[in-house]
């Protein structure tokens, strides 16, 4: 009755912010301009976000995890 339920989803955390803008000012330093260094991590997180999100369904859905339809559920 006291349990609060927890949001326990993946964050974006602060290291994470810190070594995407390493990864910026490396590729600038490297002699990349800066609005392409930056569209390039971006694109790069993108991509890795969505291809872990994937991986993450398709191994939910493979465990038997049936989908509960959001219309079906009871209220307590």
């Amino acid at each position: 009755m006291g349990y609060r339920h927890r949001d326990t989803g993946p964050r974006l955390a602060l290291w994470m912010l810190v070594a995407l803008g390493d990864v910026i000012l490396l590729l600038v330093s490297a002699g990349l301009s800066a609005p392409v260094a930056v569209l390039g991590a971006v694109a790069l997180t993108v991509a890795g976000v969505a291809a872990w999100r994937l991986a993450r369904r398709t191994t939910l859905a493979g465990r038997g995890a049936v989908p509960v339809p959001v219309g079906s559920r009871r209220r307590a």
